[in-house]
């Protein structure tokens, strides 16, 4: 027969199990700006860091932090720019991934994270793997899902990015038209038919809506220009790979016409050890593969110790 004192105990347990599944939205002030974070999980468990990809925000991780806050504590900022951090404008702020990777950085540092496992998509890639080649005793872990450090993931989608980047005039309009309409299609592509009533509306419609706030397609614009210079930072990537052999989850939409699938099987070349798992989905695997992904990740990080 159960005690009072073991009844309040009990009791004490579950509020504070279910109490780290819920996620809790939170802002930090970073040097001037206000960072949007999403944070699940207890403090005392093991770190994990989910940097998300253009144009979405932390919303992309709403799923996973639910998953992974049982036994980890999850950290999942918005960029600046982007999801409901701070916006300054082109002409108050360098918008460069040096300086999103130092943004990041400072918000790490001032929450207390000294180490952590790293989950990267798309943009969050360039960011989070500058995080980890300056500075590789934080980071334990590393997990990409089509988030590219390979001139192989490039596909002929980034031509006339590139050529735009070059000198921001070429392809301009076609840029620009861009991030007027067409999210759904990042979203969509590459997704099996059997799978696309899986794909919430939700989430282009929000992206979609950041997008067109006044002043921030000029951001956007400025980030494509500056992505040429995150291939420069490449070959420094993957000697830390080399150097390192930080452990590696590979989790990638096979169909994935921005970042292709050879982006993803390039990782073997400097870590050998590294898991790959190419998946039926395209470019946002979570919102179509989000239960196999998370499967993946928990069995991952749960051998590391």
């Amino acid at each position: 027969m159960l005690t009072d004192q073991r009844i309040a105990v009990l009791h004490d347990e579950r509020e504070f199990s279910m109490s780290a599944l819920v996620t809790r939205y939170r802002t930090e002030k970073v040097g001037t700006h206000e960072i949007f974070y999403r944070e699940a999980g207890h403090p005392a468990s093991p770190t994990v860091v989910l940097l998300h990809g253009f144009p979405s925000s932390s919303f992309m991780f709403r799923e996973l932090i639910t998953e992974l806050a049982g036994d980890y504590h999850v950290i999942a900022p918005d960029h600046l720019g982007f999801g409901y951090s701070s916006m300054p404008s082109v002409d108050s702020f360098p918008y460069t991934f040096e300086a999103l990777t130092d943004i990041t950085l400072g918000l790490l540092d001032q929450l207390g994270v000294d180490r952590f496992a790293l989950y990267v998509q798309d943009y969050g890639a360039p960011i989070g793997l500058r995080i980890a080649s300056r500075d590789p005793a934080r980071v334990t872990a590393l997990i990409t899902q089509n988030g590219n450090a390979y001139v192989e993931g490039f596909t002929p989608f980034w031509d006339g990015l590139f050529a735009f980047a070059r000198d921001g005039v070429t392809n301009a309009a076609e840029v620009r038209a861009s991030l007027e309409s067409g999210q759904q299609w990042v979203y969509a592509h590459g997704v099996p038919a059997a799978k696309l009533d899986r794909l919430s509306p939700d989430t282009w419609t929000l992206d979609q809506a950041l997008l067109d706030r006044p002043g921030n397609k000029e951001i956007q614009l400025a980030l494509f220009r500056d992505y040429r210079f995150n291939v420069d930072e490449y070959p420094r990537f993957q000697q830390y790979f080399r150097d390192h052999q930080p452990p590696t989850l590979v989790v990638w939409g096979e169909h994935d016409e921005i970042f292709g699938s050879d982006g993803a099987r390039a990782f073997a070349s400097d870590l050998p050890d590294a898991e790959i798992h190419l998946l039926d989905a395209g470019h946002y695997a979570l919102e179509t593969s989000g239960e196999e992904i998370a499967t993946l990740v928990l069995d991952f990080l749960g051998r590391l110790g």
